[in-house]
């Protein structure tokens, strides 16, 4: 009788490096700053009556204004995700996609230029101060060699 046998493992951890002093800080601002913006912008897009920066911003995106409360709630959720230690690789994944979608409607409503790169930067700060808080994420991006 012929038996195979599989090995049967939990799967290899990452190689664990803590982060310096400066740069836990550095990434702890970086999340800060990007969690008070997307917080605010969150609660914004939430608040009764919406405030007429935010009808107006959306109309010249091209959406109705009864999408505002589902777009912030979307955003909330994906960002308090990314703000619990535990979820946070699973949040930034979620504000890249709603990032990216941000630069598209401001690309598809010719908006200025700072409105097209605003998402990017935010994008940058949220997975920059992932990176240098979380070292599975350092150990997935190895910026040197």
């Amino acid at each position: 009788m012929i038996t195979a046998k599989y090995a049967t493992s939990a799967p290899m951890p990452l190689p664990t490096k803590r982060a310096s002093k400066p740069m836990l800080w550095t990434g702890r601002i970086l999340t800060g700053l990007s969690l008070m913006f997307l917080l605010m912008d969150a609660i914004m897009k939430l608040a009764t009556p919406t405030p007429a920066p935010v009808v107006k911003g959306m109309a010249d995106l091209g959406y109705p204004a009864g999408d505002t409360a589902v777009i912030g709630v979307i955003l909330l959720v994906s960002t308090i995700l990314y703000a619990i230690p535990r979820t946070s690789v699973l949040g930034a994944i979620l504000l890249t996609g709603y990032l990216g979608g941000a630069t598209s409607a401001s690309l598809r409503a010719g908006m200025p230029t700072f409105n097209l790169i605003f998402p990017e930067i935010v994008g940058a700060m949220v997975w920059g101060g992932l990176y240098l808080r979380d070292s599975r994420i350092r150990a997935l991006i190895p910026l040197r060699r």
